[in-house]
């Protein structure tokens, strides 16, 4: 019996730290995915990886209370995990949005197809590149990885600190910032050459609306330039994976 509940005590905290990445991870977390393979898809795992990595404690040594505990730091520690895979997934996505701002573009509208909310259609055309590359380089073999990883460095019932999970957020969050920016840098640019140009263009003919003519000219160029640069995304899957391994408080 006392074995009996402590493998069960062991299934449910691993079970609790994968349905907790599932719920924030890319990917796995979208609503465009079936709710059964959501569902199905930790199940399975927890089986697996309750079998092959033991918890760090035994059903003797831990109370009740000391359960619920041990089942809220696992939930913590899967959140943490896969909040910052996800925050270095919607760098393309903010990427984007900086760059639609530039264009004129920001009260546009259309819904994403992953999270089924409103989302800026740049942002969205790039968060979809980015998901097909990433699918394609088989990212979400990485994901299942790091799940691996973590049972490796922390078994169940033992997590990182919370000065480590808050310090790995913030890198994570910066990291986004600085890949957002990298991402929308060639709009950026070539938005303050076009004003450069229009401010010259409106001291040498005073008389023509510049105000009316840049719009269009923003809204061309800008999509011009994300068309070049959609192929280059690639590069950053690659990179967004070294960040992972980096900043995953594993």
């Amino acid at each position: 019996m006392e074995l009996l509940i402590e493998k069960l005590l062991g299934f449910v905290m691993v079970m609790t730290r994968i349905s907790a990445f599932f719920l924030v991870a890319p990917v796995f977390g979208w609503r465009s995915i079936p709710s059964m393979i959501k569902v199905a898809a930790p199940v399975m795992l927890a089986i697996f990886f309750s079998i092959t990595h033991p918890p760090a404690v035994t059903a003797e040594q831990t109370s009740a209370v000391q359960a619920v505990l041990l089942l809220g730091c696992e939930a913590t520690y899967g959140l943490a995990l896969g909040a910052v895979a996800n925050v270095l997934f919607s760098a393309a996505k903010l990427g984007g949005k900086i760059a639609e701002r530039q264009m004129g573009l920001s009260m546009a509208q259309v819904i994403d197809p992953f999270t089924q909310e409103h989302g800026a259609p740049i942002a969205s055309l790039l968060e979809m590149v980015l998901a097909l590359a990433f699918l394609a380089a088989n990212g979400h073999h990485l994901l299942l990885k790091v799940i691996e990883r973590s049972y490796e460095v922390f078994p169940a019932g033992d997590i990182p600190s919370a000065a480590t999970l808050a310090g790995k957020m913030l890198e994570a969050s910066s990291a986004m910032f600085v890949a957002g920016l990298r991402l929308a840098a060639p709009v950026l640019a070539a938005m303050l050459v076009l004003l450069v140009a229009l401010a010259i263009l409106a001291r040498l003919v005073p008389e023509m609306n510049i105000f009316f003519i840049s719009f269009p000219l923003r809204i061309g160029l800008g999509l011009a330039i994300v068309t070049v640069c959609v192929p280059f995304i690639n590069d950053f899957v690659s990179e967004m994976a070294e960040l992972m391994s980096k900043m995953l408080p594993l």
